[in-house]
């Protein structure tokens, strides 16, 4: 079945909060990570059938969501997950803050940055102390600073919070840097949190996701692999998340911050998540392929400011040669509603969400070129 990726959908009058925030004005959003493509089929048939019965209650997890998830699993990675490595979780942010909660009060948490701003504000949620630490950036090319790590960790740093594929760079990183990282957590006592969200968004046709713990298992018992449908089948708005958490000891501390700070799941939630867990159409690779599509032309306009992306739908976009005092205001002067760096911990930069039909992406490359020019 061919999917059309390009039909252009009226989002006015559903209150999304990619439009909401620039509501009136000529600006086109290209900022939150949501994208601009209708969800497939197979996950809307089942929520309408849901639908059909009038009462929406408190809803428990259905085993078929941990039997989907585990086989999409072995499906795509041959990685064998036990149920009860399994928590279930409404997003993978609620997860990063559980995990951080495990450290003690006076406890650090290293951060590589630039990073998904949800990782920045774990310090004023948990107050527990953050390092964060540059990534090295190469002909384009961002990295895992080792060293830099290393001669950041002291003895109260005891957890390293990545995201892979990276947000906003763009990274999928090798197994030979998986493997250099869980050497570094392992020489240090560290616990690892790996945000994998974007796993099912690799571009580059030669990279494949490595969950981490999986990829690099004698890592597997310090590590807290957070997963989730959302961004690929775009359904952020029905929050479901997976923490695979192998080592029973962190499993239980992992559920213990929990309490009455972080509900489950919602019905339909459950639903939309199972769906996408059981899909083995062409649709993620039709996705991708669009997806490949849209780098180039956002590449074609931003040249070399583009970081070298091999994952997401999220360009990270090198302004600092513009010297701009108000980043925000000059791009929505253009006409575009970009996310800023500085949030992400790395000013100078802005991220572009590619994930839009055609005829809105080009008309938003045609006020980015112009936003661009240096003069």
């Amino acid at each position: 079945m061919a999917y059309n990726f390009d039909a252009v959908i009226d989002r006015r009058n559903t209150n999304a909060t990619k439009l909401q925030k620039y509501a009136g004005a000529d600006i086109l959003p290209f900022w939150i990570a949501d994208m601009d493509f209708a969800v497939p089929e197979f996950i809307l048939a089942p929520l309408r059938e849901r639908l059909e019965h009038p009462i929406i209650g408190y809803t428990k997890k259905p085993d078929s969501l941990t039997l989907a998830f585990q086989n999409w699993l072995m499906h795509h990675y041959g990685w064998q997950v036990p149920e009860d490595w399994v928590v279930w979780l409404p997003g993978v942010v609620p997860g990063l803050n559980m995990a951080v909660n495990m450290l003690a009060p006076d406890q650090q948490l290293l951060v590589p940055t630039p990073i998904y701003y949800p990782f920045l504000d774990l310090q004023e949620n948990t107050k527990r102390e953050q390092l964060a630490v540059p990534l090295a950036l190469s002909d384009g090319k961002w990295s895992m600073d080792l060293s830099a790590m290393a001669d950041a960790v002291n003895p109260q740093t005891k957890m390293v919070c990545i995201a892979n594929p990276q947000n906003p760079t763009g990274r999928c990183y090798s197994l030979d840097e998986l493997g250099a990282l869980a050497d570094f957590i392992e020489r240090h006592n560290l616990l690892l949190v790996s945000d994998e969200i974007h796993c099912q968004l690799i571009l580059d046709e030669d990279k494949a996701h490595l969950p981490i713990a999986h990829a690099v298992p004698e890592i597997a018992q310090r590590t807290v692999s957070l997963f989730a449908a959302t961004k690929t089948y775009n359904i952020p708005g029905l929050g479901c998340a997976a923490a695979v958490v192998p080592d029973p000891h962190l499993r239980k501390r992992f559920l213990a911050t929990r309490g009455d700070l972080v509900p489950g799941p919602g019905p339909l939630n459950y639903i939309a998540s199972e769906a996408a867990f059981n899909d083995r159409s062409d649709w993620v690779p039709q996705l991708q392929a669009t997806l490949r599509r849209n780098r180039a032309l956002v590449e074609a306009v931003a040249g070399h400011r583009m970081s070298k992306m091999e994952a997401t739908y999220l360009a990270w976009i090198d302004i600092a040669d513009l010297q701009l005092n108000d980043v925000d205001g000059h791009f929505e002067s253009h006409g575009l509603g970009l996310s800023n760096g500085a949030p992400f911990g790395h000013e100078g930069y802005v991220r572009f969400n590619f994930a839009s039909p055609k005829p809105v992406l080009d008309e938003g490359l045609k006020r980015l070129r112009a936003s661009l020019q240096n003069d």
